[in-house]
């Protein structure tokens, strides 16, 4: 490390403030490296790094994988169904890693084999612009290894890397055939238009005019998708696509600001800065995440909380991804290509001295309402429930509405399947790209209401054109409780409400508040759960799991009896399954269903 600070100290002495110069346009441009960490900032960022463990331990795994990468060869061109997108974020995380490892320690044989990197993907025939998301991966791939390596690369390299940039990226995006996303209000406008303003931004100075154009598309377009943080942060795709939507969004604005050296106003979009908060309460005690719509199970560190944590100035919105800093080793690859951009932004916090959030409830609206109730943020024994809202035509949304996940004694014992394969239903020609009632996407049991923990009525799908509302949200010293109408995603009811409550930090109460229709109506109450099953008498289940017991107890008048249905394409051996029991509703009829969920000590 000693030949790193003699390379810090005199080969790179400019600071922040005297790395601009003027290009062609006479507008002001940070010089190379102008990309998220600009020339002489290197030195800051060891200090930071240096000093705090968790960073220190973040810097050692990129180190460790880059040596790993060392030892293969170079990506090729491996396009899977209709995407090369696997190889696009290979490639990310390759350069990404390895033009990280060059700028740190000044060791040849990471910009060494960030070069061959470079020329492989720069001599692929084209980017898959067909399926734009593998070209904006692609292009931010070849933008940072062109950019933070410029002054090692040769004038050949650096002409064969603009020239793809510029020739499988850029120009493809202002192509009508293939910028659909341009108009897009999700995660595709979000990812895509980051990764053009990377391509654009890496080589501004050679094409000025259409890097300006580029540029002034992405700042008006981005502002689509930035609308679905309204009212107050709730993301309306789920926990796995903010990580990647809002990562890219953030990417989009830092990198802006910082090459330009000067704030925009895109972080002020309503609703922008509050999602974090949002992210945080996504994940539950067990450190698992609420993986409504198409999202997986697992909580992974997520690296736009740095970038708000600093923005906002609130530390405290780190709190769980301390925990997943110290759990990265278990699989440093899974889902941390932009891993880097975790010590970048973290870059001056005191990851060790962090205080826990404070509130026990957070609740947001918009096209995904959610309310995210939690017991304790230190006790991980704690209640946790994630609550859900909105419509299953939301993008990536299934027929979840009023579904809820639920924790106790570090258990999950109300889950929710997540996302199916993509590609593997794509190969059977099913279209999962459609949200009208009739499409294919609900022939899928998984993407079903009867495979979520929500109502049923009759037998029938959700219906996809209703949209359900948060209504009422209650936070007082014995209790916290929230409200969703459901009444039109249950058009066969003349009104249906679902109301959960945490009570004393003890126990969580479903109660679904039922107003009958025209006609007699049956309402089927699922949840879906890996534990062990066993029936205690018709309205009592117990669940067993890791030791600890929980009871389901139905309150409903009349005679109801729980049962126990295997899931759809289960072996019939193995967990989960389905907890469902029916209640039959007369004409007119109002009632309530009421489920109480009751969490009992260690069986040990």
């Amino acid at each position: 490390m000693k030949n790193f600070y003699l390379f810090i100290c005199f080969v790179l002495p400019l600071t922040a403030s005297m790395a601009y110069a003027k290009v062609l346009e006479g507008t002001p441009i940070a010089q190379h490296p102008r990309l998220l960490l600009l020339q002489g900032e290197e030195q800051l960022l060891w200090t930071s790094i240096q000093r705090d463990s968790y960073q220190r331990k973040i810097h050692q795994e990129i180190l460790k994988e880059c040596d790993r990468i060392l030892t293969t060869k170079p990506v090729t061109r491996n396009k899977i169904g209709m995407r090369l997108l696997a190889t696009s974020r290979e490639a990310m995380l390759r350069i990404f890693y390895l033009s990280y490892a060059w700028r740190l320690t000044a060791e040849q044989k990471y910009v060494a084999r960030a070069k061959e990197e470079l020329r492989a993907i720069s001599a692929f025939s084209d980017w898959n612009p067909s399926h734009f998301l593998d070209v904006a991966e692609m292009i931010i791939a070849a933008a940072i290894g062109y950019d933070w390596l410029y002054d090692e690369l040769s004038e050949e390299d650096r002409a064969l890397i603009k020239q793809a940039i510029l020739r499988k990226g850029l120009e493809p995006s202002l192509d009508s055939q293939y910028n659909w996303w341009l108009k897009a209000t999700h995660n595709w406008n979000q990812v895509c238009n980051a990764g053009m303003l990377f391509g654009a931004l890496a080589i501004y100075e050679d094409h000025p005019q259409l890097a300006s154009d580029v540029i002034k598309i992405g700042r008006e377009s981005i502002k689509l998708p930035m609308k679905d943080y309204e009212p107050d942060g709730a993301y309306p795709e789920g926990y796995m696509y903010w990580g990647y939507g809002t990562t890219f969004n953030v990417l989009f604005i830092s990198a802006l600001e910082r090459a330009f050296g000067e704030p925009y106003d895109l972080s002020a979009a309503r609703g922008f800065l509050e999602t974090p908060a949002f992210m945080q309460n996504m994940t539950g005690v067990t450190g698992d995440s609420f993986n409504f719509s198409d999202s997986d199970l697992g909580g992974v560190l997520q690296p736009a909380m740095f970038w708000f944590a600093k923005r906002t100035e609130n530390p405290s919105l780190l709190w769980i991804e301390r925990e997943h800093m110290i759990k990265l080793s278990a699989n440093v690859r899974e889902d941390n290509r932009l891993l880097p951009l975790t010590l970048i932004w973290s870059k001056g916090i005191d990851l060790e001295s962090i205080e826990p959030p404070q509130n026990r409830i957070w609740t947001g609206n918009g096209k995904t309402p959610v309310a995210l109730m939690r017991s304790s943020w230190t006790d991980s024994t704690a209640i946790y429930v994630g609550f859900k809202g909105g419509s299953p035509a939301t993008n990536h949304g299934h027929m979840d509405v009023g579904s809820f996940v639920m924790e106790a004694d570090g258990v999950r014992w109300a889950m929710d399947f997540g996302r199916e394969d993509y590609r593997a239903l794509e190969a059977k020609k099913i279209n999962i790209w459609k949200f009208d009632q009739d499409s294919e996407r609900w022939g899928v049991f998984k993407y079903t209401n009867y495979a979520h923990n929500t109502l049923t009525v009759n037998g029938e799908l959700q219906h996809v054109g209703g949209y359900a509302p948060l209504t009422d949200v209650v936070e007082s010293t014995d209790a916290t409780k929230a409200t969703i109408d459901l009444s039109s995603v249950y058009p066969k009811l003349a009104a249906l409400s679902r109301e959960i409550t945490v009570v004393n930090a003890k126990y969580v109460s479903v109660k679904d508040i039922y107003n009958g229709g025209s006609e007699k109506n049956t309402i089927r109450w699922s949840m879906v759960t890996d534990a062990a099953v066993k029936l205690i008498n018709n309205t009592t289940a117990e669940l067993t799991k890791d030791g600890k017991q929980l009871l389901l107890k139905i309150e409903v008048p009349g005679h109801v009896v729980w049962k126990i249905e295997p899931i759809e394409g289960n072996d019939g051996k193995n967990t989960p399954v389905l907890v469902v029991f029916e209640v039959e509703v007369a004409p007119r009829q109002k009632g309530d269903i009421v489920v109480n969920l009751v969490p009992f000590c260690s069986l040990d």
